[in-house]
């Protein structure tokens, strides 16, 4: 199935190169460089996102930090005796 789709978009691809009259202004030619200088600031921003949250421990799961002094046993009874 995705070599057919391969196969599909290499001769989309083939056609439309070989259309040949299209002719692109230099406002087309402005957006798309826009479009692609947008795109990589999108995806190097996200990256350094995650390489940040990795290495900070921001991924990590949570942990329970109880309060010191806290009595363990009456948080259980208190629990039980609320059937949760």
């Amino acid at each position: 199935m995705l070599t057919l789709l391969l196969v599909a978009s290499g001769v989309f691809g083939y056609l439309g190169w070989m259309l040949g009259d299209a002719n692109i202004s230099t406002s087309g030619y402005v957006a798309m460089a826009l479009g692609v200088v947008s795109s990589l600031f999108v995806g190097i921003g996200l990256m350094t996102l995650i390489f940040y949250s990795s290495r900070k421990g921001y991924d990590e799961p949570a942990l329970l930090i109880e309060e010191p002094g806290a009595d363990r046993d009456h948080v259980q009874k208190t629990s039980q005796e609320n059937g949760t």
